[in-house]
Parts: C-alpha cells; sequence; structure tokens
C-alpha cells in the first residue's frame, strides 16, 4: 500500500473526524485517499491559517487530537502562527505539511521549503519523513507526544514522493490515549495543611481550570476565600457567583485590582494560569507579594517562571483539585454552599456605543451560547462587561493575539461542540484577514453568527497610539465597505445595525436559525476609551 493510506487508516483508528486545510501539488496524494475514507471530512478552507485556528479550536472543544494540512512552501508557513497559538493553549493538534520530492532537495524546486526547523519553536516535535516506511512510525511518534504530558502541537513533513512510496503491510501501533498527570499525595497533604491554617487567602484562576470548574467553587466555598480570574479564564466561572472578585488583568475590574492591592489576604492559590503579561496587569507583583503562594498546573515550566512559588502542586486540575478537596473534607471542613443571588439585569442607557451594543445582544441570545472572540477593541468591552450566565461561554486568545483567530475559532469550536449555539464577534480588520472563512461555513452548512464590528478603522491600535502618543496615523482607517453586502455577494443572510433601534430580538433570532452562517454588521465608531486597564501605561513604559 502507498505510504499515505497507512496514516490515513492510523488517523481513523484514532477516531480523527475532521482534517482541516487546503488541498495542493503536495498533499494531494492525501488528499486523494480521503476519497476512500468516508468517516473523515475535509474541512477545505479559504486560508491555511484559518484552518490552524478552526483545528485548534476544534481540538480545545472535542477533547481530542485536531489535524490540519497545507501544502509545501506558502501552506506550510501560514499554518505557523496557529500552530504557535496551540502551543500557548497547550491544544493537541497534529500539523502535516507536504515537501519537494526527496531528489528534488535544494535544486530550487517549486514551493521547496525546509519546513521542520521552522516549526521547531512553536511545537513539541517537528520532523521531516524522507523514508516511505518512516512515515507511519513518526506520525505515531508525534501523536504520542502531542498527547503526552503537556498537550501541544507536533509537526510532520512529507515529501510527494514518500507518500506515494509503496511500503509492505504495516500494522497499525495502537492510537495513543493521554496518560493523566496525578498528583504527588504528599505535596496535596502539604497543600491542604497550609490551606487549613491560612486564616485569609484568596484564589487566581486562569483557563487552566477548564474540566475542573464545579471543584473549584467547591474549594472556594469550603475556604470561604474569594476567587479572582485571568481575562483567558472569562467564561468559566459565573459572573454572579458571590465569591467572584472579577478579572484581573487586561480590561479586568476595579474591584478585582482594589483586592489584590489593598486585601488582606495570606496567602494566594493559583490555579491553572501561566501568570503571563496579560494575565498579570504586566507582572503586577501585588499578586503574591507577601503572601504564601501555592500553585497548581501540569505544566511545571510556570512554576517559579516570574512569581516565586511556596508550594508547587504538579498534575491535572481536576484530579488535583478533587484530592484537596477530600483533603479538607477529612480534617472536618465542610462545603459552605452560597446561595447565588437572583439575576438581576443590568440596565442600559440608549447611547449607540459598543458595550450597549454588546450587552443587548447578549440578552437577546441564549443563554448557553458561546462566544469566540477576536482581536480588537470590542474585546476589552467583552471582557470588562459581558456577563458568564453558563460555563465555557467564552473563547478569548488575547494571550496570543492573532487577528482573523476568532472567525476560524468559531467554525471548530461548533464542529467540536454542534449542539451549542455559537457566535463571533469579531470586527473589520480581522473579517478583512479571514472573514472568507463564512463563505465555508456556508459550504459544509455550519451554523454560525458572525457580528462584525465595522468601525473603518484598526480600532485597537486608533486607540493605544492616542493615549500613548497622543495622536494617530491616518492611515489607521480605511475607507467604509458594507459587510452586508459582501455577505449578500456570498449569498450568506446578513443585517446592518446603524442604531440601537436596528438591534433587536427579531432581527437577531431570523438570523440565528438559519441552516448555515448569517453575518450581522454593526457599524459603529465609537470613541470612548475602551476598558483597556493598564495595558497603554505598561507599553508607555518603555523608551523611558
Amino acid at each position: 500500500m502507498k505510504s499515505v493510506r497507512a496514516v490515513l487508516d492510523y488517523l481513523v483508528s484514532g477516531d480523527v473526524s475532521y482534517i482541516f486545510g487546503i488541498p495542493a501539488g503536495s498533499v494531494n496524494a492525501f488528499f486523494d485517499e480521503l476519497y476512500d475514507t468516508p468517516s473523515i471530512t475535509p474541512i477545505v478552507t479559504k486560508h491555511e491559517g484559518a484552518a490552524s485556528y478552526m483545528a485548534a479550536a476544534y481540538a480545545k472543544y472535542s477533547g481530542s487530537l485536531s489535524v490540519c494540512i497545507g501544502s509545501s512552501g506558502p501552506g506550510g508557513t501560514n499554518l505557523v502562527t496557529g500552530a504557535a497559538n496551540a502551543m500557548r493553549e497547550h491544544l493537541p493538534v497534529l500539523f502535516l505539511t507536504g515537501a519537494v520530492p526527496t531528489e528534488t532537495v535544494g535544486l530550487n524546486a517549486s514551493q521547496e521549503l525546509h519546513a521542520d526547523p521552522i516549526y521547531q519553536s512553536v511545537t513539541k516535535y517537528s520532523a521531516r519523513v524522507d523514508r516511505a516506511e518512516d512515515l507511519l512510525p513518526e506520525i505515531h511518534k508525534a501523536v504520542e507526544i502531542a498527547l503526552s504530558g503537556v498537550p501541544g502541537p507536533v509537526h510532520i513533513a512529507m515529501p510527494i514522493d514518500v507518500q506515494l512510496s509503496s511500503v509492505p503491510f504495516q500494522s497499525l501501533p495502537t492510537f495513543p490515549a493521554r496518560t493523566r498527570l496525578i498528583p504527588d499525595d504528599a505535596v496535596v497533604q502539604e497543600a491542604v495543611t497550609a490551606l487549613e491554617r491560612s486564616e485569609s487567602g484568596y484564589i487566581f484562576a486562569g483557563q487552566g481550570i477548564r474540566g475542573a470548574v464545579d471543584d473549584v467553587i467547591e474549594l472556594a466555598e469550603t475556604l470561604n476565600w474569594p476567587i479572582i480570574t485571568s481575562p483567558q479564564a472569562k467564561g468559566l466561572i459565573p459572573s454572579d457567583h458571590p465569591l467572584l472578585k472579577g478579572i484581573f488583568g487586561f480590561a479586568g475590574h476595579e474591584s478585582a485590582s482594589s483586592f489584590i492591592h489593598e486585601g488582606d489576604a495570606e496567602t494566594v492559590l493559583i490555579l491553572g494560569s501561566s501568570l503571563g503579561e496579560t494575565a498579570t496587569n504586566n507582572y503586577n507583583p501585588h499578586i503574591n507579594e507577601d503572601r504564601y503562594t501555592i500553585q497548581v498546573d501540569f505544566d511545571a515550566c510556570v512554576f517559579n517562571r516570574k512569581y516565586p512559588v511556596d508550594l508547587a502542586l504538579h498534575g491535572e486540575m481536576d484530579l488535583t483539585i478533587s484530592a484537596l478537596n477530600t483533603g479538607l473534607k477529612n480534617r472536618g471542613r465542610e462545603r459552605n454552599k452560597i446561595q447565588t443571588p437572583a439575576h438581576q439585569e443590568i440596565e442600559l442607557d440608549t447611547e449607540y456605543n459598543t458595550r450597549n451594543v454588546l450587552m443587548s445582544l447578549q440578552n437577546m441570545l441564549p443563554k448557553t451560547t458561546r462566544y469566540t472572540i477576536d482581536i480588537g477593541e470590542f474585546m476589552a468591552y467583552v471582557i470588562h462587561h459581558m456577563e458568564v450566565p453558563t460555563y465555557d461561554a467564552f473563547d478569548i486568545n488575547v494571550h496570543f493575539g492573532a487577528m482573523g483567530s476568532g472567525i476560524g475559532s468559531a467554525i471548530g469550536a461548533k464542529l467540536a461542540d454542534p449542539d451549542r449555539p455559537t457566535v463571533s464577534i469579531t470586527g473589520d480588520g480581522c473579517f478583512f484577514m479571514h472573514g472568507m472563512e463564512v463563505l465555508t461555513a456556508k459550504e459544509y452548512g455550519i451554523p454560525v453568527l458572525f457580528v462584525v464590528m465595522n468601525n473603518a478603522r484598526l480600532g485597537m491600535v486608533h486607540h493605544g497610539h492616542a493615549l500613548q502618543y497622543k495622536r494617530v496615523h491616518q492611515t489607521f482607517a480605511q475607507e467604509p465597505v458594507s459587510i452586508t453586502a459582501m455577505a449578500e455577494t456570498l449569498g450568506i443572510p446578513s443585517a446592518r445595525i446603524d442604531s440601537m433601534d436596528d438591534l433587536n430580538s427579531d432581527t437577531v433570532s431570523t438570523l440565528l436559525n438559519t441552516n448555515g452562517p448569517a453575518v450581522l454588521e454593526v457599524a459603529l465608531v465609537d470613541d470612548n476609551i475602551p476598558p483597556m486597564g493598564d495595558r497603554v501605561k505598561f507599553l508607555s513604559s518603555f523608551g523611558k
């Protein structure tokens, strides 16, 4: 059989359902084998970069390996940003790229690129396979690495001739399953003792608590400790939980900042946060200054990286927090389950601004909606103002910050979790990068509502320069373009909002209940300063 056939059989054995990417000469052999692989659907995108974001989101919400493919040369380089994003988010994605025939390496072949060293800094493993009999073993090795320890992306470059070469029958290796990291019981008991003895403390939660939220809330209620989250963790702790103090970091809340700066907590328990720039309000030392610090993570690299840790707990979040809860219970500490107060509707005024549009829109959408948030000034409003009514309500990529990622992420998230309403909140700048993926969603019948905040400028850049440099270059603006007209050309249902009066439940309901994607264009130039926190102050500190 062809070596690439064995690869497809192996992916089938691992229950891979989708492969995201674009066919091209150097990977056509792979796509040809998909004719005979009905259990795998190729999601052919408009740009490889968007495919990589789809694959990353699919891995996140399916809890399984995702596969993404691109051609040699430009196809491969277009995937690199998504690989870097998956690396930051610890997502197991297998990136496959084509390569020129082995005998033409170094002869300036069409689309020749030595790709594997390019991927080495943004993946857990990257290799080029030059012998057909090594292709399946190398891909198996890469998948094992992707799923083991701290999950992450891997990359294999496949020369055309290697894919097409015949190999003797190869028995398929067992598709790997991730071995979960069990925390050391002695360290758990030490942490339980420290928590039990602490007279006061608080929990600092990052997006690593995904899948362990119930355990985290039980721990907080047992200790009666406040919870503060990073921006990336928005969507995990319900907004109305009485112990939630808010978000700290980019676009965070004054309530959280005041608690960290002025609170008398003697202990801080850091859960699932790598304590990066956007999570810590530019590495603010007050998070654990003069406080006993316990940090829990499955990635040992985060311990003592910037913030000194007194006790590091290395293990899966749900297993570790569950063990802490059990330990406290065994020592007589009972959970004080806190009654959530009746929901209070937030009063909105009539001004046509970003905050009012987003809050009104959320009131009109199902409470179970998942929002994938792109990069732009609207992101600050989402983090600061929008509510978290149900679990895992937001996907916010502020830590890597790739414009246009929220568009592909919505498609990948919807494929992984098809029963959940999915809305992408993006901007015109992001839309001009990856907006044609709405056509991909149409072609595959993927019902996502794309909300495009259209202000005819790079809004985050505009406000950042106005605040930091006291001037804004005219080229940051662009000629206004009707996104609705573009959607109409593509045959995609759409509506345009020019005032608060245009935003109503009937319009939103009609767009949400189509058999495929829809576009809601919000034509709005908002000159209010976004709630970006100390981001501008941090950038302004350089060069002084």
